[in-house]
This record gives structure tokens, sequence and C-alpha cells, in this order.
């Protein structure tokens, strides 16, 4: 017994790795190893001799499989301490900078446009951006023959052979915003329409998606120096100075009078410095809503009037942020987002829409 308890624990003792602990294991407690076959054998000996021999290798299984668990847990520790000075990391050191995202010039500026609004009692209207041919042209006195209405310049939504549906366009303005208020909210009203647009052109200052906002507001006595009052307010509040309007006689189908607002600017070094000068950069078409606008959305033209005007947010946001070309809006250049972008927590001021 003193051999076979000295042979197998050296040979626990010298096992280098948990391949070699268990071959050792095997060896002397599995099946086949050498104290299970001699435990085998107690049954032909005499008793006395059986009960001693048997006390005997219990004893030597119990110390060797002792000496397994803490061999296996020797080894464990080592791999353990190996890894631990191979992989170590120190966990008080600084976290790796993470580049944070930015605010979308478009999302900033129309906050700044919604904050400033929402300043002078204007609430904000939402509408679906695949709109009826009645709301985005019949409801707003566009004639069948206007230019708008070519497939040139609006995208029509497929319509199969026989298809008894009216025709569903992506809208062209978010004016159908307007008529849909009216429906549901009647009059007195004062709203702002901000949101995504489509017409078929591409340039430097025009893209196919663009966003827009548009203001309304009806009344028993609204007139166009109330329109006057809320768009120079607006214009100094965004810029940030006090800016100068001139209103231009104009056309527009759902408005009469109409008037297209040009605000007052210098050009110096290809940049425009809004607020200062003798120039004068048109910005915006506005009006008293036409009476046949008014009927479209259920409003009696002969209680209530009011103004009407729309501007591109993405153009008063190259004005404001000196961006160059509209097509840089849509790229996803991380570089220009990065540089134009704003922090998460540059919000814009209820009162003046400049961020802060």
């Amino acid at each position: 017994m003193d051999a076979l308890k000295a042979k197998y624990l050296d040979r626990i003792a010298s096992a280098a790795d948990e391949a070699a602990l268990e071959e050792v294991r095997l060896a002397a407690l599995g099946k086949k190893g050498e104290i299970s076959l001699r435990m085998r054998g107690l049954g032909g000996m005499e008793p006395e001799a059986r009960a001693a021999t048997g006390a005997a290798l219990n004893a030597l299984r119990d110390e060797i499989d002792s000496a397994l668990r803490a061999r296996r847990a020797a080894l464990g520790d080592a791999a353990l301490d190996a890894r631990l000075a191979d992989e170590w990391l120190d966990v008080t050191l600084p976290a790796r900078p993470r580049r944070q995202g930015t605010i979308h010039p478009i999302s900033q500026v129309r906050d700044e446009v919604t904050a400033i609004f929402a300043d002078m009692g204007f609430a904000v209207a939402e509408g679906p951006e695949i709109e009826s041919d009645w709301y985005n042209f019949d409801a707003l006195n566009i004639p069948g023959h206007h230019p708008a209405r070519a497939e040139m310049d609006t995208f029509y939504m497929h319509r199969d052979p026989g298809d008894p549906r009216p025709p569903a366009v992506l809208r062209t303005h978010t004016s159908p915003v307007q008529i849909r208020s009216m429906e549901t909210q009647g009059a007195p009203i004062r709203i702002i329409c901000p949101g995504r647009v489509y017409r078929a052109d591409y340039d430097q200052t025009h893209t196919p998606n663009f966003h827009q906002v548009e203001g309304l507001a009806l009344d028993r006595s609204l007139t166009m120096a109330n329109l006057k009052w809320v768009l120079e307010e607006f214009f100094s509040a965004y810029f940030g100075t006090r800016v100068k309007t001139r209103f231009r006689a104009s056309h527009f189908p759902f408005t009469e009078p109409s008037a297209e607002v040009d605000i007052q600017c210098s050009f110096e070094g290809g940049a425009v410095h809004v607020g200062e000068g003798d120039g004068w950069l048109e910005v915006l078409g506005s009006g008293m809503v036409h009476p046949k606008v008014l009927r479209a959305g259920g409003i009696d033209p002969h209680e209530w009037q009011g103004f009407a005007f729309g501007m591109g947010i993405d153009r008063i946001a190259m004005l404001k942020y000196g961006i160059p070309d509209l097509r840089s809006f849509f790229d996803s250049d991380l570089r220009w987002l990065r540089h134009y972008g704003f922090a998460a927590l540059d919000m814009p001021a209820l009162h003046t829409g400049v961020a802060r």
C-alpha cells in the first residue's frame, strides 16, 4: 500500500496539466484502474484480511482523490495567474475616447424655428408625406393646367391601368397639412407645418427631397400687417439681430393678395450677412389665405380670414450657418456632419432661437 500510495502521489505532483492529471486518475481510480481492480479482489479474501485490506484501500482511494482535487485546483490557479499576467488591465485608467454623434443642422434649425413660433403662440401640425392630389393641389386652388402638376416637377405614385383610386403624390409642399388642420380644428387656428417635401429638381440650391416650414393663422380680423410683424419677429429672433423685410407683390394660387418677402442683407467676400447693408434676399412666399382655400378646409371666408407663409428650412439653415451647397445636407459625409453638427445639449433658447 505504501508503494502504491507513493507511486500515484508522485505522478499527481508531477502532472503538468489537466490532461496529464486525468490520465493519473484513470490509472488509479478508473473502472480499470489499479486501486479499483484491487478492491474487486476483496471478495476472495478471508473476512479478517478483507476488512483490513478494504479499509486500507478506501483510505488510499480517498487520499489519492484529495490529492487529485488539490492538484487540479493548483493547476487552475496557475493558469489564472498566467492569464492575469498576460491579459492585465489597469481599471483605474481613463476610458478610451468614443466619438459622439451630432445633431444634424436640419434638425437643429427645425427645433429653433419651432421654439420661436411656439413663443408667438403657434402649435406644430404634421401630416402624411404621401398625399392625394386633392389635398396637394385642388384644395389649394392650384388649377389642373398649373406647371407644378406636371410629372416633370412632381413625383406621382404608380397606379396600375384601371385602378379607380385618385392620383397620389409625394407632397410638393407642407400646405396640405394646413387643409387637414382646418378640417379637424376649424378656426381660429395658429399653426406651423414643418416637414419633408419632394420635387423633381436637383442643383446647388435644389434637391429632390428638402424641408419646408409653413405657417397658417386664421381669426376674424387678421391682416397683412400681422403677417409682417410675425415674419419680422421671427427673422430677428432667428438671426439674432433686427432684420428688416421687404414685401413684393406676387401671385400664388392659394393666397390673395400674395407677396414674396425679402430680408435685408449684404454680400461680402462670397458670404451673406443678414440684417445689414443695402442688399435684399428673397426668402419666402406669403399672403392672405384665398377664400377658395378656406372653403376647401371647411372654413367660412365671410367670417374668418388669415395669412399663410412658407419657407425652406434648408435655405435658412444655409443662411444662418454659412453652408454653401444644399446637396451637402443629404450626402451623409461624416466630416461635414462633424463640422456643421451640433452637440446634443445645444438646445435653442425659447425666446431667441439661438443655440445655447
